[in-house]
């Protein structure tokens, strides 16, 4: 059976370089063969060197900033004194209090540079791990109640370690086997599925329509979109995650979003972030 998923209506056939014009499609078949994330990468990096010939694909780890030059210079303004400082600080302050036992995060992360790391497939347990996960695990090993993954605290946590881990280029792996495949296609599924009222995918705004506005603000490209996160929105006036924007997107086209941390994002951000290979993480930042 040939594999001929579509990433949005009039699109980039993820596997090629082909441009097609046909509604959007899924893989209706139950096994992984045929699956070919290398060359999915590759054909969604020539998608933008295409789309976007003078930016280079290292700059998508800005977002709109990267070809929008006006948004771009308002946000290099806002860098000057960053809104998403204090959270860092408050960050910092939390990943050095110690736990009851005398222990901290740094017995589980050291300096906390560990964003790099993240996400994984953990072959043992058959699943995608994310930073927060591994932060829940950490508490749990040494009898901490878990954190909220929608709350403050874990969200200024990953703050402090993603602005620790500047730097880090996303590296994601693919271990052998099915299970690291299944969960990639299960991501690459749900960025290239329409859903809700609206019936959008994440594809429909993020590639097809990638460097257009919507009202007042130009869609972002799918390159680069795990590099800077948590994010700090002025509609949220606050610092928050990346499922946290996964669940806004859901809930803008009408569909029902998912928990965070669920196993859909989890391979969501899994997909995305093998997307991103080779780029440098940045975070955190500040968008509108």
């Amino acid at each position: 059976m040939v594999r001929t998923t579509i990433l949005g209506a009039g699109l980039l056939l993820l596997g090629s370089v082909a441009l097609v014009s046909a509604p959007l499609a899924s893989d209706t078949s139950d096994t992984n063969s045929g699956i070919d994330p290398q060359a999915d990468r590759q054909a969604l990096r020539d998608f933008y060197s295409q789309r976007f010939p003078d930016v280079p694909l290292e700059e998508h780890k800005n977002g709109v900033y990267a070809f929008d030059e006006g948004a771009r210079e308002q946000w290099l303004e806002m860098e000057d004194f960053p809104p998403y400082e204090i959270a860092v600080d408050e960050g910092a302050e939390l990943y050095e209090m110690p736990f009851a036992d005398g222990q901290g995060y740094p017995d589980c992360f050291g300096d906390g540079a560990v964003k790099g790391r993240y996400p994984h497939y953990d072959d043992v347990r058959g699943e995608v791990v994310t930073l927060e996960m591994a932060i829940n695990e950490c508490r749990a090993d040494h009898g901490e109640a878990p954190l909220a993954y929608d709350g403050a605290a874990i969200t200024r946590l990953t703050a402090y370690m993603a602005y620790a881990s500047r730097g880090q280029i996303i590296d994601v792996a693919l271990p052998e086997g099915e299970g690291a495949l299944a969960a990639y296609e299960s991501g690459r599924r749900f960025y290239s599925t329409r859903r809700g009222q609206l019936n959008f995918a994440c594809s429909s705004c993020h590639v097809q329509l990638a460097g257009n506005r919507l009202r007042a603000e130009r869609l972002s490209a799918s390159l680069g979109q795990v590099t800077h996160w948590p994010v700090y929105r002025f509609k949220w006036q606050d610092v928050g995650s990346l499922h946290l924007r996964f669940n806004e997107c859901n809930s803008q086209v009408g569909a029902e979003p998912f928990p965070p941390q669920s196993e859909e994002y989890r391979n969501l951000e899994y997909f995305l972030s093998y997307m991103s290979n080779g780029l440098e993480l940045n975070g955190p930042a500040s968008r509108k």
